[in-house]
């Protein structure tokens, strides 16, 4: 891999662990249900939690990780040719398409999980019962695996994608390999003869043709 790639895969990568580390803090420091008090009949009292600033950490980094690989590597359908179909283009185009389908269940874990965590003083009517909004277990923990999930495809997308791109000439054949230069060669002719001309004279030709 380039340096260029090198460098690109390594920024995403830490956006990755960045919203995996914000996730799962998010999920260590989020309202448990104990910790929510019921003031009166209709109100209750949360703790004051980070968990809202993680998570918010977390969907802003794993969307950072996914804007830089999709402006790096384009559109794979805007790229793709008849010709230049291979097993490389299948396997970026499944990583493409898996990859931004765990970003999208990711984002939506991590933000509707830090904004039910920030509450304050609603319930919620249940068959005329009263409840306490309160974030389920996991939630911060499934957003932060699959925005690891999302950010590992996106990379192996942009490595296969750069293969495929690599392996494919600009008329969607493979490069020719170079040889190394051009052998220069003379042509051939036949050797020509070294006999003098034989010189007849004149009245033996004549003679030759009315006999």
């Amino acid at each position: 891999m380039e340096r260029k790639g090198l460098v690109l895969c390594s920024v995403v990568a830490f956006f990755g662990v960045l919203a995996a580390a914000a996730g799962f803090a998010a999920e260590a420091t989020r309202i448990k249900a104990s910790e929510v008090k019921v003031v009166s009949g209709t109100e209750c009292s949360y703790p004051r939690s980070p968990a809202l600033g993680l998570g918010l950490t977390a969907v802003a980094a794993l969307l950072i990780a996914q804007i830089i690989i999709n402006f790096a590597t384009g559109c794979i359908c805007c790229k793709r040719t008849r010709q230049t179909w291979n097993s490389n283009w299948t396997k970026a185009l499944v990583f493409y398409v898996v990859s931004w389908f765990t970003f999208v269940i990711a984002f939506l874990l991590l933000l509707t999980g830090s904004a039910l965590n920030d509450q304050h003083g609603e319930k919620s009517v249940y068959f005329s019962n009263y409840y306490c909004y309160v974030v389920k277990p996991g939630v911060f923990a499934g957003g932060a695996v699959l925005a690891v999930a999302s950010v590992v495809l996106g990379i192996f997308y942009y490595i296969t994608l750069n293969t495929a791109k690599n392996t494919t000439g600009p008329w969607g054949n493979a490069p020719v390999p170079n040889q190394g230069g051009i052998a220069m060669g003379q042509p051939q002719f036949p050797p020509q003869s070294s006999r003098d001309p034989v010189f007849v004279h004149e009245d033996t030709y004549n003679r030759r043709q009315f006999t």
